[in-house]
């Protein structure tokens, strides 16, 4: 049962073949049984899980229903849950209980979804592999010695391995995406404003956007109907109107227009990956697309447009982590300057710290032009490509990573983690819709394919994802050394 679908889930809860208590229970053994090996899970909430789910039996007995009605789910631990520890991955909030649910929390919440508890990730989302969490490193279901990916590694772990139905995850330059590439899943990054950012911990307020992680297009369709909508709570959010995200789902994607950028078909990319994705455009020209070459002239810009822009917006909104009005503070500090520096000194790690001089760096006077300004005119150059290829194609098709999943500890060099999002950069600094699903496999790792739409188009995105998956199994492949015991 609980390797199935949310959307099948839901279909068996409203056939009375299982009941929601009964559901959970399964996925709370489980996770009692794996979350050791996996380390995804840092918060179980075993007590609030069960309560949630009579409560969602209840109302099914009442004759109220939704297509997330019971379906236990698992939240980034970046998404503040009232009563329950918010951490982000760090010392600096290991202690800290959120008073109030992220708006996402609370719509998710609304729309019956059972939390089972909270996913560990990399410190303040600032990592490509989940190695830089407090809490250790998670291990990818399909290979335990390999990472599952970034920052949203936990909650890709725990849906690989089926700790949960859905999850949830945020993603700044990838971090929805890559981690969905390498544990072979799907993964949605809404366009930024499409969902709030509200008691979402801030890493990059103008790049950062929560999304589903979860197991098919059709999934996260579901949840993104739950997610999406204007919040008045939060300023950038988007005042457009929310659609239904499942109504376009089966509509057929004949004359579909899908550009192949040839920056990411080019040196990097390795065999595996390329021949995985063009088999999968294979699939699309069988059902009538159009395959075109297109180009984005900019692509190569990004990363580094992109460690500029992202720590100077870190800097600044981490700035509010100094041991004053909560999380850590360091012990019996001598005055106001020492608590300050030994309380972010202590409670920050390496890649946190690194991050943050990087980017007050760029924003300090004589630097603030030469770095910041320039990395912001390179990021108006790539929305600019995007527009101009939208004007030729309907969607934008490449691979979600260079390669599959890397060994744990092989990248000790920041600049070289910083390459893992090369794919992916690209589509936060433009603020547009991206997803990766799996296409196939190399040496037994999961190989993910990069979809990417225009502004707002995310139900595009999901019925061209949507119709892929009802045309391949890989979606449907669970990691072999968790799939025994169901």
């Amino acid at each position: 049962m609980i390797e199935k679908t949310v959307a099948q889930l839901s279909g068996s809860l409203n056939r009375g073949d299982i009941s929601s208590v009964e559901l959970t229970q399964a996925y709370l053994d489980r996770i009692n049984r794996y979350n050791s090996t996996l380390n995804a899970f840092v918060t179980v909430c075993e007590e609030t899980a069960l309560t949630q789910a009579a409560q969602a039996d209840a109302a099914r007995a009442d004759g109220r229903t939704s297509p997330l009605l019971g379906i236990p789910l698992a939240h980034k631990d970046i998404f503040c849950t009232s009563g329950i520890k918010t951490s982000c991955g760090s010392k600096m909030l290991h202690n800290f209980i959120a008073p109030y649910d992220a708006t996402v929390v609370s719509r998710l919440s609304d729309a019956g979804a059972v939390m089972l508890g909270k996913t560990n990730m990399d410190e303040f989302a600032m990592g490509s592999s989940n190695e830089t969490s407090y809490f250790g490193p998670v291990k990818n279901p399909w290979d335990t010695d390999r990472v599952p990916g970034g920052s949203s590694g936990g909650s890709a772990a725990a849906i690989a391995a089926d700790l949960c139905a859905m999850a949830t995850g945020t993603d700044t330059g990838g971090s929805i995406r890559q981690p969905a590439a390498f544990c072979g899943i799907t993964g949605l990054k809404p366009s930024y404003g499409r969902i709030s950012r509200w008691g979402m911990i801030a890493f990059a307020s103008s790049l950062d956007q929560a999304g589903p992680i979860c197991k098919s297009a059709e999934d996260a369709a579901l949840m993104l109907n739950a997610m999406a909508g204007l919040d008045t709570k939060d300023s950038t959010c988007a005042d457009v109107s929310v659609e239904d995200y499942t109504a376009n789902l089966t509509n057929s994607v004949q004359g579909l227009r899908i550009g192949i950028p040839r920056q990411h078909f080019a040196e990097g990319l390795s065999p595996e990956v390329e021949q995985a994705v063009r088999e999968a455009l294979g699939v699309y020209e069988k059902l009538g697309a159009q395959l075109i070459d297109i180009d984005l002239p900019n692509n190569h810009l990004s990363v580094s447009a992109y460690y500029v822009v992202a720590p100077a917006e870190a800097s600044a909104n981490l700035s509010r982590f100094d041991g004053v009005r909560y999380g850590y503070r360091c012990d019996n500090p001598v005055d106001l300057e020492d608590m300050y520096k030994r309380s972010r000194s202590e409670g920050f790690g390496d890649e946190v710290k690194r991050r943050i001089m990087v980017g007050t760096y760029a924003l300090s006077a004589g630097f603030y032009d030469a770095y910041y300004r320039k990395a912001q005119k390179i990021r108006r150059l790539i929305k600019q490509d995007f527009n101009a290829a939208f004007q030729q194609v309907d969607i934008i098709i490449g691979p979600t990573s260079p390669h599959t999943a890397f060994n744990l500890g092989a990248k000790t060099d920041p600049v070289a983690m910083y390459l893992e999002d090369i794919y992916t950069i690209a589509v936060n600094l433009a603020g547009l819709p991206g997803m990766s699903v799996p296409v196939g496999l190399a040496n037994g790792l999961p190989i993910g394919m990069h979809l990417v739409a225009s502004d707002f188009a995310e139900s595009r995105l999901l019925n061209v994802a949507h119709q892929f998956q009802l045309n391949t199994d890989w979606h449907r492949l669970r990691a072999t050394g968790f799939t025994e015991g169901r």
